[in-house]
């Protein structure tokens, strides 16, 4: 029996190749085919050929230890065949092309389809970037869309409560501060004004340029608080005259003056013990529409007081909901010395007055600080918050 001899198996001499000299396998040459081996048949073949010596359990085990390493060869070899493909794949993959020149980038985009995927933007260093951003020049008033126009009103109409509110709430001297350091305000004022008078009624200052316009030409008027002066507009060219007189001059019939404090006009008032209509006046009529809006409002009649003629007219035109008590308003001013003659209370907006002025003896200036401290007997006009 041969040394390496195995009931069942059968050792053939192998056969020489015609060409002894060994050489190396090319990547041309073709791969040979992986042996298979079936480990069942094996073990069948084994278990026929050897039956006297089939119940041998070292036998057996021993083949298929065999047969594992078999299968083992076989699986490595497998995977050490996908390693190489793979190095191999490696090294086959092409680089990538360099970037074409400028000029041919731009020619080249400029040809391409629109359906081209764009390029990425470069990322901006926001930090070091030194461009001013671009201002949006304001549009005219005329380019506004309705909508743009609706809100711009509703913009106008709150800053224009805003200083309505203001103006009611403060003394003339702080209003004539706050106009002086911004003029812009006094101009956002008046033009939130007239937008809100189209929704009133009547207009008090229209009432009064149809009433005095039936006075006799060169009739002295003062207008305390005349706004945009539409009175002296309109009276000035049928003889009358007209002074006009509000925080911020216009240039043409405004003239700059606190008529709570000082009106640039001549007249007097009595000494103290004396009474009398004062000396200088000249004149006529004085018209306060709607303009008793500072705290301290009872000096504007003291000063319409003391440039108004003998029997010179007192016109005041105010909104109705300031007045917790007309009777008490109306008091307050007879006693700076004038008489009424007319209240009119027919509007549901306003209350028209109409006074003479009378004469009266001087007082102390304890007993003007007594009159003067009732300013907040009319209410200032309030909105609510939107």
């Amino acid at each position: 029996m041969a040394l390496f001899e195995v009931p069942g198996w059968t050792v053939t001499t192998p056969v020489a190749a015609a060409d002894s000299k060994k050489r190396k396998r090319t990547a041309e040459d073709p791969e040979p085919p992986e042996p298979t081996i079936d480990l069942q048949k094996l073990v069948k073949k084994h278990a026929e050929g050897d039956d006297a010596s089939s119940t041998s359990s070292s036998r057996t085990q021993r083949v298929k230890e065999l047969g594992k390493s078999l299968v083992k060869k076989s699986a490595d070899r497998k995977r050490q065949k996908k390693l190489e493909a793979l190095e191999e794949k490696k090294k086959t993959i092409s680089l990538p092309k360099a970037l074409a020149a400028s000029e041919k980038r731009s020619s080249s985009a400029s040809s391409s389809s629109s359906l081209a995927r764009p390029t990425k933007r470069a990322k901006r260093d926001h930090e070091s970037d030194d461009k001013p951003l671009p201002t949006i020049p304001e549009e005219p008033t005329t380019s506004l869309t309705a909508m743009q126009k609706s809100m711009k009103q509703s913009l106008d109409g709150a800053r224009f409560r805003l200083i309505n509110e203001t103006l009611y709430k403060s003394d003339s001297q702080h209003a004539h501060e706050m106009m002086q350091k911004d003029p812009k305000v006094f101009e956002e004022y008046h033009t939130g004004f007239r937008h809100q008078v189209q929704s009133w009624p009547t207009n008090p200052v229209q009432h009064y340029i149809s009433v005095l316009s039936k006075r006799p030409s060169r009739t002295v008027i003062a207008d305390l608080g005349c706004g945009d002066a539409a009175m002296a507009r309109s009276l000035v060219s049928k003889g009358l005259n007209v002074l006009s007189f509000d925080l911020v001059s216009d240039g043409v019939y405004v003239i700059e003056a606190d008529i709570c404090d000082k009106i640039p006009l001549p007249g007097s008032e009595p000494k103290e013990g004396e009474k009398s209509d004062g000396q200088g006046q000249v004149v006529d009529v004085v018209v306060c529409a709607l303009s008793l809006m500072g705290t301290n409002w009872p000096k504007c009649i003291r000063e319409a007081w003391r440039i108004l003629k003998h029997d010179g007219e007192l016109l005041i035109a105010e909104v109705a909901s300031r007045f917790t008590d007309a009777e008490a308003f109306c008091s307050v001013i007879t006693s700076i010395g004038f008489k009424l003659t007319m209240k009119n209370e027919a509007n549901s907006h306003f209350t028209l007055f109409e006074l003479k002025k009378v004469a009266r003896s001087g007082r102390t200036e304890k007993e003007w600080a007594g009159i003067m401290g009732k300013g907040k007997m009319l209410k200032p006009c309030e909105y609510k918050r939107r």
